[in-house]
Order: C-alpha cells, then sequence, then structure tokens
C-alpha cells in the first residue's frame, strides 16, 4: 500500500496565473449570444406547434440548453489550448 504522502505525485500543483479576464469574459458572451440567436432560429422552426408562446419557450428552452453545451466546448477548448501551449513551452526550455 502506498503512503499517504506518495499518492498525490502526479497531480500537478494549480497554475498561479488566471487566464480568464475581461476581454475573455466580453469574447465569451458574443460568441454565446450569437450561437443562441442562431440556435434559436434554427430550432424554433422545428418545435411541432402553432401557438407563439410554446414555439418561444420551448425553441428558447432548447437553444439555451445547446448553448450551455456550447459555453462548455468552449471553455473545455480554453483548457486544452493552455496545458498543450504550457507543455510546448516547457519542451522548448528543455
Amino acid at each position: 500500500m502506498a503512503s499517504p504522502s506518495n499518492s498525490n505525485d502526479n497531480v500537478h500543483a494549480p497554475a498561479a496565473q488566471t487566464h480568464v479576464t475581461p476581454v475573455t469574459i466580453a469574447v465569451d458572451m458574443v460568441l454565446i449570444g450569437v450561437f443562441f440567436y442562431f440556435m434559436f432560429g434554427w430550432v424554433k422552426s422545428h418545435v411541432p406547434s402553432n401557438n407563439p408562446g410554446f414555439v418561444l419557450f420551448f425553441g428558447a428552452s432548447t437553444a439555451l440548453c445547446v448553448t450551455g453545451v456550447f459555453w462548455m466546448a468552449i471553455q473545455m477548448f480554453r483548457v486544452v489550448l493552455a496545458g498543450e501551449k504550457r507543455l510546448k513551452a516547457e519542451r522548448a526550455g528543455r
């Protein structure tokens, strides 16, 4: 059995530097807004109702869920990109 002090030897400490800036937040908001607008326009034609209230509600709620997945994909992409940049810098420094 491994000792408790050695159990986290492969875990890296979080970086002190943050990658969230007002610019990245603004870019996220613009991308999310444009994506939501596009998805709502596409999804509302697929709502099986003639009631404009139902079309608005279900189209918006569906577009909101898909937009949330898009936002998570953006965040995962940024994490991977930052990790790749850090790894490339470490390899160049050797």
